[in-house]
C-alpha cells in the first residue's frame, strides 16, 4: 500500500476511497497470462496497484509489475479501463475502494519471475482456457472476462 493511501486510511479508516490504479497483464509467447495468488484473499490476479502522487499511470503499472512479479516491461499497450460498481471492492482487512483501474498488456518483458512475498504467494502462467474466473480476485474478474472474450473471438 502506498504511503499516500496509508496516510488517507489514518484519516478515514475503512471508508470508501476513490483509488486510481494501474495494472499490467503479462502475456508470454505461448499466449499464457502471468497471474499471482494474492496473500490476502488467496485469489489469482495480475500485477497492479495505486498510482502515487504525480506518478504517470504507465510508470505505476511498470513499477507494480517489477515489485510484485520481478519483471521489467519493455513495451506496454493500453487494454482497458475498469471502473464503476464492478471495480468496487472491500479488502479482507475491511478497507473499501472504488477503483478506476487502467490496465495494460505486455508481451515484451525481461527479468526473473519472482513473487513479492508480502503480496503474492506464488506466480504461474495460465493459458486462457485454464483460467477459472471463480478463482480470480473479484475486482479484476470483469477485466479478465473482457480479455477472454476478445481472446476467444480472435481464436475462432
Amino acid at each position: 500500500m502506498s504511503d499516500y493511501i496509508m496516510d488517507l486510511r489514518k484519516q478515514v479508516g475503512h471508508q470508501t476511497l476513490i483509488q486510481c490504479a494501474a495494472s499490467i497483464i503479462c502475456i508470454n509467447e505461448s499466449g499464457e497470462l502471468l497471474l499471482g495468488r494474492r496473500t490476502d484473499n488467496h485469489k489469482w490476479c495480475y500485477s497492479g496497484g495505486s498510482v502515487e502522487i504525480d506518478e504517470k499511470v504507465e510508470d505505476c503499472a511498470r513499477r507494480e509489475l517489477q515489485e510484485e512479479m520481478g519483471l521489467i516491461a519493455e513495451e506496454i499497450e493500453l487494454f482497458y479501463i475498469n471502473s464503476g460498481p464492478e471495480a468496487h471492492y472491500i479488502y479482507p482487512n475491511g478497507d473499501e475502494v472504488s477503483n478506476v483501474e487502467i490496465i495494460y498488456l505486455c508481451r515484451k518483458y525481461h527479468g526473473e519471475i519472482v513473487p513479492q512475498e508480502e503480496e503474492m504467494e506464488e506466480l504461474k502462467f495460465f493459458s486462457p482456457k485454464e483460467i477459472d474466473l471463480e478463482e480470480i480476485s473479484p475486482p479484476i474478474r470483469p477485466v479478465l472476462e473482457r480479455y477472454l472474450e476478445q481472446y476467444l473471438k480472435g481464436s475462432n
